[in-house]
């Protein structure tokens, strides 16, 4: 069994979201952050970023800028303590149909590969719709993150909370999935 990982959103889950983040300055951490992913870090989860930065292939800023903000990003979390595993960013345009822009799930499923985590029993937290299907297509439990009602597409994320701190004791309260759990009982009965 591999990993458990927290993958997070940045922008309206860890940062506040300010549209196209293009200037390190500009970042500024949601109320919480740093505590609610330091009690994560503390129970062995590891810490990933997943995020969709449409802005490079848009043209808005460089794959330099989004370089600079995440570092800056990594920069607060490490003097706070917190130590993000690796960040993984689609820098694609919605209309470059890619693998790897949310709603699909291509970059769980690189970091997954790349850091030997088990994504059944890892977590996708987000504030988009998209945040949850490329969680529950990767096979991931899902966590929305939402202030206000919003329409779900028929989607039932594993749970919803307004903003990352309020997850954490739900997330921190996960047993591990055993994949086919069940399936000896199911052999069994038909044995007979």
């Amino acid at each position: 069994m591999g990993r458990r990982a927290v993958l997070l959103d940045r922008d309206g889950t860890l940062n506040e979201d300010a549209g196209y983040l293009d200037r390190p300055e500009s970042l500024r951490l949601l109320p919480g952050t740093v505590e609610a992913l330091s009690s994560l870090q503390a129970a062995g989860w590891v810490l990933v970023v997943v995020s969709n930065q449409s802005g490079v292939g848009r043209g808005f800023f460089s794959q330099q800028d989004l370089d600079r903000v995440d570092a800056r990003l990594r920069t607060l979390l490490a003097e706070a303590g917190v130590r993000l595993e690796a960040s993984y960013y689609c820098p694609h345009a919605p209309w470059d149909a890619c693998a790897c822009r949310k709603p699909a799930p291509g970059l769980l499923q690189q970091a997954a590969a790349d850091l030997e985590i088990d994504l059944a029993n890892s977590v996708m937290v987000g504030d988009m719709i998209r945040d949850v299907q490329a969680g529950q297509a990767a096979g991931c439990r899902t966590v929305l993150l939402q202030t206000a009602p919003a329409p779900t597409e028929g989607l039932a994320p594993d749970a919803i909370f307004p903003a990352l701190a309020q997850a954490v004791p739900w997330i921190l309260s996960l047993a591990p999935r055993h994949v086919g759990a069940g399936f000896p009982a199911l052999l069994q009965i038909n044995a007979r």
